[in-house]
């Protein structure tokens, strides 16, 4: 898989600026760019068809769970509760790091577009909360999106609201957006599989 884009949203306090930080986000981007398709092949390679209708394109959960897995290798942990709003119905993101600085949290966008502002929302709010040392949210390009589940949370529809994230007063923390892309694409590798529930896992 390939990282097409970066954006730092909020960068500030001693952790944005140390190793610990650098190390941190070097080992997530390097779990990223082993996500493959299909599985164990070492590239990523998607079946060209679009998902705009029912029962065609490509399914998005399957491709989360590979990173997941090879996070939870390295001493992250899966789908965890983070009570960030501190009620009775906490928050869950798909995969959090405890360091010595506080909480990294990570999202994979599976669901739709309104599933990706709350993710930053809820991110953000850990940051000013002090919940979340960092909070990071991995979405596809629009070459990729074309061919995923339709309305799954993409970059393109994320990009008129950056600048309302960046403008978060904030004086610890990191926000950041990984825009994510297929390496390759083919008619000979099978479709990445679609959830059953038809919205959260896709």
């Amino acid at each position: 898989m390939k990282i097409v884009r970066e954006e730092s949203l909020i960068s500030c306090g001693s952790y944005a600026k140390s190793k610990d930080w650098k190390k941190t986000r070097a080992s997530l981007h390097k779990a990223i760019l082993e996500v493959d398709w299909p599985r164990g092949s070492g590239k990523f390679t998607i079946f060209p068809q679009s998902g705009k209708k029912r029962g065609e394109g490509n399914g998005v959960k399957p491709i989360k769970d590979g990173l997941i897995e090879e996070l939870e290798r390295q001493g992250w942990k899966g789908e965890q509760f983070l009570d960030i709003l501190k009620t009775k119905r906490p928050g869950k993101v798909d995969s959090i790091l405890e360091t010595a600085h506080g909480i990294v949290a990570l999202e994979w966008e599976t669901g739709n577009i309104s599933s990706s502002h709350r993710a930053l929302n809820k991110m953000a709010l850990g940051l000013l909360k002090g919940v979340l040392a960092a909070g990071i949210i991995v979405v596809p390009s629009r070459a990729m999106y074309k061919f995923l589940t339709d309305r799954v949370g993409n970059i393109d529809e994320l990009d008129p609201y950056l600048d309302l994230w960046r403008s978060v007063p904030c004086t610890q923390g990191i926000l950041e957006v990984v825009v994510v892309e297929h390496d390759e694409i083919s008619t000979d590798v099978p479709r990445i599989p679609k959830g059953t529930d038809g919205r959260a896992n896709r």
